[in-house]
Order: structure tokens, then C-alpha cells, then sequence
């Protein structure tokens, strides 16, 4: 009775398993993470709670082939009931009255990463950031001096293969001045008014729907408590049209982009506390993100497209800065989530 009163209380999920993975026990924060009773959980084997799980089933088989314990650091799952978690994952061969059993403790680490990822993400962004400026100053001067000379050149030459070439050395110029602007981001601070959120949405959706195939399909799920608040309309229509551009493009002509809005209170943002903030998440049903870039995915230049910049996400994250809100995402294969938190101020 004890030890069932100490497993009780442990704040990891715990079960206890056969050697098929049946589940024979679960304690009461497994049965709340899991929104399961026991009752039912006994009905599954573990591999059937989750539609999504990166534990290596064949591992824990062989684990209890060779009667040997291993911890997994980083598991990313997600439930039958669509909730997304990471965990440590510990498992450990038992013997009882001459039966094998499997003990399987999951330990959610999600909340603990998400901080000090925010940290890091943040520290690295300021830092690339600054570094990308220095260099695109660097680049804008000399640029200038060769569009110039090119000009100069233009005028004085008539023959028109040798117009032909100043007319390139401009047209170039004037692109990668294009490019180096992008670089340096928004120029200019957020022209607040008393907005709706929804408006901006709702803009961004019709703006899909002309360009989108006719198989993608867009769904809305709106909070109409959500109040008007201060915010810069035109850059936040251009952060949702970059996120959901990209969702549009990822399911390449198939699949379903949810916007979702909702309102919660006492959240903390950057280490600031705010007593309301709006939560918008923009879902799509695409393959996910490739694990390679998902840790880089705000920096400048970082994409998985063959022909994108890798600048549209690292500007809507400083347009959202500047709102003194942030993008958080979290993706698996047929999910990619992109919540936007912006402070009610």
C-alpha cells in the first residue's frame, strides 16, 4: 500500500506493462495526461496511445529480449486526442513472482525545453540579426557606387550591345539591393490603431482561397470575445499571409488550413506578465517540418524550399516583436502549428 501510495504521487506518467506492451497499471498523472481513465487504458497496449511517437518500439522489444533499462532523453509524441508532448522516457524490465513485466516512465520535459529554447532562439536571433546588418551595410555602399557608375556608363555609350550589358549591371543591382532591404528587415516601428483581429484574418483567408488549388481547404474556428486592440494591421496581414503561403505551399495543392483564435489570461511573454493575450494558431495538414531546420526555423535565410529566401518567417517573427509577441511552432508529420501570442494591451 505504500508503494502504491508513492507511485501515486510521482508527477510522471508510470505504467506497467506485459511483455506485449499491454498496459496492466497506470497511475492517476498518466490517466490525466492521457485524459483516460484506467479502466480504459488497460484496454490498450502502450503503443496505442499515440498517434505519433518517436520511441523506438523495437528498442524497448529488445530491452526486454536482453533484460536491460535504457532512457530515451527526447521523446516527441502526440495522443490519440491530438495533444502534443515531449518527454524523457524510461524503461526497465521487472520480475515479480517469476512473470516479466515493463515499467515505463514518461517525464515531460516540453515546458522546461520550451523555456530555455525561447532563451536561446531569442539570444541567436539578436545575434544573427546584427551580424546580417552589419554585413548588408557593408554590401548597400559599394553597391550604390557600382549602380551609379553603370548609369554614368549607360549614358555615354551607344552602342546597344554594350547598353545591353549596363542595363544588366543595373537590374542586378537593384535586386540584390532588393535583397539586401529584406535582410535588414522592417524599417519602421508599427502604425498602431484599435483593430480587429478577425478582420485581418478574414483578409488574409479570402487572399488564400483565390490563389489556393480547389482541394485545399480552409477552416475557421473564431473567438468572438476577442476585443480590438491596438495593433499594425498591415503587418500583421503580412505575417498570417507569410505563415499561411507557406502552409499552401508545403501540402502542395492538398489538404486543410485551420485559423484558430482564442483568448487566454496571465501569460508570460519575453519574461513580461500580461494580464490578456490573444492566441491565433494557423494549422495545416502537410508533411511537417524537416528536423534539420526546425531549431533554425526563424533565422534569416533557413528554408526548405528550392527557390524561397528563407526570410519570410525570420520578418514575420521581428513584425511580431514588435507587437512584444511571439511565434512558437511545433510540427510532426501531417501537423505543422503556428501559434502567434499578441499581448492585449
Amino acid at each position: 500500500m505504500f508503494n502504491e501510495f508513492i507511485v501515486n504521487n510521482i508527477s510522471s506518467s508510470i505504467f506497467v506493462t506485459d511483455t506485449d506492451l499491454k498496459i496492466l497499471y497506470a497511475n492517476p498523472t498518466a490517466e490525466h495526461f492521457f485524459r483516460l481513465s484506467v479502466r480504459r487504458l488497460k484496454e490498450l497496449s502502450f503503443d496505442q496511445l499515440f498517434k505519433y511517437n518517436t520511441l523506438d518500439i523495437a528498442r524497448v522489444t529488445l530491452a526486454i529480449e536482453q533484460n536491460q533499462s535504457f532512457t530515451d532523453a527526447e521523446v516527441s509524441t502526440v495522443t490519440i486526442d491530438d495533444q502534443h508532448g515531449k518527454f524523457e522516457v524510461s524503461v526497465s524490465p521487472i520480475y515479480h513472482e517469476a512473470k516479466t513485466y515493463v515499467l515505463i516512465e514518461l517525464r515531460a520535459i516540453d515546458q522546461i525545453q520550451r523555456i530555455n529554447q525561447e532563451s536561446f532562439v531569442q539570444s541567436q536571433l539578436h545575434a544573427s540579426r546584427d551580424l546580417i546588418r552589419g554585413l548588408a551595410h557593408e554590401i548597400k555602399n559599394p553597391l550604390g557606387g557600382i549602380r551609379g557608375a553603370a548609369q554614368i556608363l549607360d549614358r555615354m555609350v551607344s552602342d546597344d550591345d554594350l547598353k545591353e550589358c549596363t542595363q544588366m549591371i543595373m537590374e542586378q543591382s537593384d535586386r540584390l539591393r532588393n535583397l539586401v532591404d529584406r535582410l535588414l528587415g522592417p524599417n519602421k516601428l508599427p502604425q498602431r490603431m484599435n483593430t480587429n483581429i478577425h478582420r485581418i484574418l478574414e483578409q488574409v483567408r479570402q487572399v488564400l482561397e483565390m490563389e489556393a488549388d480547389t482541394n485545399i481547404e480552409v477552416y475557421r474556428d473564431y473567438d468572438p470575445s476577442i476585443p480590438d486592440f491596438e495593433m499594425d494591421a498591415e503587418q500583421l496581414h503580412q505575417v498570417f499571409l507569410n505563415i499561411t503561403r507557406n502552409a499552401m505551399q508545403a501540402m502542395q495543392g492538398q489538404g486543410k488550413i485551420s485559423l484558430i483564435t482564442r483568448i487566454i489570461s496571465g501569460h508570460m511573454i519575453h519574461g513580461q506578465h500580461y494580464k490578456l493575450v490573444a492566441v491565433i494558431k494557423i494549422i495545416d495538414t502537410g508533411p511537417g517540418i524537416p528536423d534539420e531546420i526546425r531549431d533554425t526555423l526563424f533565422y534569416p535565410m533557413v528554408t526548405s524550399k528550392a527557390e524561397g529566401s528563407g526570410l519570410g518567417l525570420s520578418i514575420a517573427q521581428t513584425l511580431i516583436q514588435q507587437h512584444h509577441g511571439r511565434i512558437d511552432c511545433e510540427s510532426w508529420p501531417g501537423h505543422t502549428e503556428f501559434t502567434v501570442y499578441l499581448p492585449i494591451e
